[in-house]
């Protein structure tokens, strides 16, 4: 294992931890081509954690929202539009679809996006939402989505 390996165990306790945000300031959502961080940090503040939210710069409907947990864990990651994911079984996934903390595997393993936990992937903000309450982030930072970004 390396420095970055956790246990499926640990992992599994990371997404499930209440989190919060450390801004309650407004974020507009990344435009074409841009990334954001937020930071967040778990209620007892002893754990922080990151939430990145990216654009791709040609595909308007690309865009990947990721939870990692001591900087480099990755989490959760959803990535709307963009390519088919292949999962080492060789299993292909098309977008878009979820990467989860996987022992083993990082976060290069990708399941469909489970339809009781992603209510509307079509709709960002409703996206946006199901990503962060999947999380577990109970308190979670004020985002403004522009109408007409997608």
């Amino acid at each position: 294992m390396s420095d970055f390996d956790i246990t499926q165990e640990e992992a599994d306790y990371l997404l499930k931890m209440e989190k919060q945000r450390v801004d309650a300031a407004a974020i507009p959502f990344p435009l074409h081509g841009q990334q954001i961080v937020l930071q967040l940090q778990s209620l007892d503040l002893r754990e922080n954690f990151l939430l990145d939210l990216s654009r791709g710069r040609r595909q308007e409907l690309r865009v990947k929202l990721q939870t990692r947990a001591r900087v480099v864990i990755r989490i959760a990651r959803l990535d709307l539009g963009g390519r088919p994911h292949r999962n080492a079984d060789g299993t292909v996934v098309q977008a878009p679809h979820l990467h989860l903390y996987r022992e083993g595997f990082h976060d290069r393993w990708a399941i469909a996006p489970p339809s009781d936990k992603f209510s509307d992937l079509e709709d960002l903000q409703v996206t946006l939402d199901d990503f962060m309450r999947f999380c577990n982030i109970v308190q979670p930072p004020d985002i403004r989505i522009q109408k007409g970004l997608i």
